[in-house]
């Protein structure tokens, strides 16, 4: 029987208007529900959109279109019954942990002997008892982020939103967090209806997760969205398990690619969002200027070495246990490798290309020359600076030129890292040289000697049919 969704989002997309009069969509137009009983994951790049559809989904954003509903109502300038775990704790460091844990409950006009009842029932159910009169800068990681819990369960939300509440936690701390939540869900011991929570760890969302929504990015748009049918406790060795994390690092690795759940009947079912992905109306625009992922040389060179070491292929599952390395992390490095022509993705392995081979073999200058090859083949942002750097008389240009052409397309602070990913890549490959200071980039010595078009050198006025002909006409000086 179909169970009313507690939050409902009908048709919404976010967008942000640019100097030019146009939006750049972040979040592309869907449909999303939240329904009672279920722990619900999101996953996803980092940049894609998860947090700003968390915050729209707990009514903290509005959605640049569209509409959001509780229990089937428009959700209209009230606030909805629910809560939030932030990643950084975000305590009041001058109140003891009881006063913080009572702070919502005093700005929603709570009298002070049942907020202090509330209060000290809360802390006793997340383990906190003892530690009432202690100041966050007393407690460890964890025990801070067991006050940020309790402070959220204490209003008795119908949905307890968490934005990545275990990434700043070391990973033992994390592990024994995430035992707690679950015991505490299953058990029934939170007065809550429906936990959503942002992942970028794709074991997490499987460990927790009845529902798991994979999301893709520019804009951010639902690439899967499936049931997790693994009874608890979950084992992380079990072959449903390790297939079904197989199976969401392959979508998030290739976003062009269509993938099936394996065995649906024992690991859930493939759920089309409703009324399927659909293209917005308003007059926005995804970027279609090509995004460099965020990954610095040194990242990049090491994954190499590592495949090299490897024989040239790995299972990406495998690769990311054994560095100890969530998706956020790794994923950038992959696609750089991927854009740069240096390996490719297939069925969930990373495998060395030719160009992926030859720079893992190179010595540290060759390395430089391969790295060159490929980004002025394959790096639009990196063609472009080469190119006008060669034609400019003295051979430099102001970093704001480049900043204006990212800003086409790209949010302020995606600008910044798009620029400075870039400056990372050009100035290893000896591109270009970048002077902070007065902010030019300036053609390297290396980059004007090589490879020029004979065109692109020519300043003569006269045309002249072959470089040949007008060799042969130029006199022999006299000795």
């Amino acid at each position: 029987m179909a169970t009313e969704p507690i939050v409902e989002a009908r048709a919404i997309e976010k967008s942000y208007p640019q100097p030019d009069g146009t939006r750049i969509q972040v979040v592309g137009l869907m449909d999303f529900a939240i329904e009672p009983g279920k722990i619900i994951a999101l996953l996803g790049a980092s940049g894609c959109g998860k947090s700003t559809l968390l915050r729209i989904l707990s009514g903290l954003a509005q959605p640049s279109s569209g509409a959001l509903f509780w229990h089937g109502k428009p959700l209209g300038g009230e606030s909805p019954n629910v809560a939030i775990v932030f990643q950084s704790f975000a305590l009041f460091p001058w109140l003891t942990v009881l006063e913080n844990v009572e702070a919502p409950l005093e700005a929603r006009g709570v009298a002070a002997v049942e907020r202090r009842k509330r209060a000290l029932r809360m802390l006793d159910t997340v383990g906190l008892d003892g530690f009432e009169t202690d100041y966050p800068k007393e407690l460890s990681g964890g025990m801070k982020q067991r006050v940020g819990f309790a402070r959220a369960l204490v209003v008795e939300p119908e949905v307890l939103f968490m934005d990545e509440p275990f990434s700043a936690l070391d990973v033992l701390t994390a592990e024994n967090l995430r035992g707690e939540l679950l015991e505490l869900w299953l058990n029934k011991k939170m007065p809550t209806s429906a936990i959503f929570i942002v992942t970028h760890n794709i074991e997490e969302a499987v460990m927790l997760a009845d529902r798991i929504v994979v999301l893709g990015r520019n804009p951010a748009r639902i690439r899967a969205d499936f049931n997790v049918r693994l009874s608890h406790p979950r084992d992380r060795k079990s072959g449903r398990f390790v297939e079904l994390v197989d199976y969401i690092y392959k979508i998030m690795t290739e976003p062009d690619v269509e993938h099936a759940l394996p065995d649906p009947e024992s690991t859930g079912e493939i759920v089309v969002p409703p009324g399927g992905l659909k293209r917005g109306q308003a007059p926005v625009k995804a970027s279609k200027y090509q995004i460099l992922p965020h990954a610095r040389v040194g990242g990049i060179a090491g994954l190499l070495e590592l495949l090299h070491d490897r024989g040239g292929r790995e299972d990406l599952f495998r690769l990311s246990e054994e560095l100890v390395m969530d998706v956020e992390d790794l994923l950038p490095i992959l696609e750089a490798c991927q854009l740069l022509g240096f390996a490719w993705l297939k069925e969930g392995d990373v495998q060395l290309s030719r160009q992926g081979v030859r720079f893992a073999d190179a010595d540290i200058q060759a390395r430089k020359v391969v790295f060159r090859e490929a980004a002025l083949e394959h790096v639009t942002i990196l063609k472009q600076i080469d190119s006008i750097l060669k034609r400019k008389s003295d051979h430099s240009i102001n970093d704001e030129f480049f900043h204006d052409i990212l800003d086409e397309h790209f949010s302020a602070d995606e600008v910044q890292r798009q620029f400075d990913t870039a400056t990372n890549w050009g100035r290893y490959a000896e591109i270009f040289d970048y002077d902070r200071e007065s902010g030019r980039l300036v053609q390297t010595e290396v980059a004007l000697t090589e490879a020029v078009p004979p065109e692109a050198l020519q300043t003569e006025l006269t045309p002249t049919p072959h470089s040949s002909e007008k060799q042969d006409s130029t006199p022999t000086p006299k000795s």
